[in-house]
């Protein structure tokens, strides 16, 4: 897909972040625009700021893990645009620990938003998108975290690993019929985006029981959010993604330094090698002196 103008994009995880980083490029390329979120506030302010920019936009709030939600997201869609040809499934949370640590609630609350999100707009939105018989593209958002050894967010890293897998079986298969719906999966590493307080979204029934932090998991959450402040701007991975779009490449990797960490896992795999803790080289990306 080349020509964006006049066209519709449908973006979940759109008030912050990635999401919202997308949508002002969609704007800035002439783009009709459904921002999707599960924040309220944030996506009032979105829709406000850039329809002042000039955009043709239209905000529902949508919980992408319930089914319901994001059907009725399609329909607001259709209602209001006629038709759909960008979809991000992007909105994503982190929560958890070491795979037995984390809480059956953090796997829930993370496999719901992080992988029953991707499928249900997948689910929903590509049949519309194969029956339209015109160019559209399908840009889900999985996580370097989805090509390399996962470790101390088990959760993330199934669900991340998981997106590219379906990505790549949407893509294959879609490939097949000879369809003119196109597929990406975006791989991202830091990005400047509020991932770290995506707690405040997490449903009532789903809230662990409050329990003291440690100094050293204070001190790994610390580096953390100093990491993603230096994180790359979502408007420049929105760049490379509609870059992606409009060469038609399957796989986003906006941050070629994370490179050598998926090496590590690649090579070792085909080596038959255990796997090997990534933490080091992963610091490394981290550090502010980079």
């Amino acid at each position: 897909m080349r020509d964006f103008k006049g066209k519709v994009a449908v973006i979940t995880g759109a008030a912050s972040g990635i999401g919202l980083g997308i949508a002002e490029r969609c704007v800035g390329e002439g783009l009709q625009v459904v921002l999707a979120d599960i924040d309220e506030e944030n996506l009032a302010r979105a829709e406000t700021g850039l329809k002042t920019a000039g955009g043709t936009v239209l905000a529902v709030r949508t919980d992408v893990s319930k089914r319901s939600d994001v059907e009725l997201l399609a329909r607001r869609t259709l209602d209001t645009f006629g038709q759909v040809h960008l979809l991000f499934n992007n909105a994503g949370v982190a929560a958890g620990g070491a795979p037995w640590e984390a809480t059956w609630n953090d796997w829930e609350w993370v496999i719901n938003v992080n992988l029953w999100g991707v499928i249900h707009g997948v689910k929903v939105f590509t049949p519309l998108m194969i029956a339209q018989n015109t160019e559209c593209h399908i840009v889900n958002t999985s996580s370097t975290a989805g090509l390399t050894v996962g470790g101390a967010i088990g959760p993330y890293s199934v669900t991340k690993h998981a997106v590219v897998a379906l990505s790549e079986s949407l893509y294959l298969t879609l490939q097949q019929r000879n369809s003119l719906v196109k597929v990406s999966v975006l791989c991202p590493g830091l990005v400047r985006t509020d991932i770290i307080n995506t707690e405040r979204h997490r449903p009532t029934e789903l809230r662990n029981d409050p329990v003291p932090m440690s100094p050293e998991k204070q001190a790994a959450l610390a580096a953390f959010k100093a990491a993603l402040e230096m994180g790359m701007p979502p408007l420049q991975v929105a760049a490379v993604v509609f870059d992606a779009i409009q060469s038609e490449r399957f796989y986003i990797l906006p941050h070629p330094e994370w490179n050598e960490v998926i090496q590590l896992r690649t090579d070792r795999l085909l080596r038959m090698e255990n796997p090997r803790n990534p933490a080091e080289a992963i610091m490394k990306l981290m550090s502010p002196r980079r």
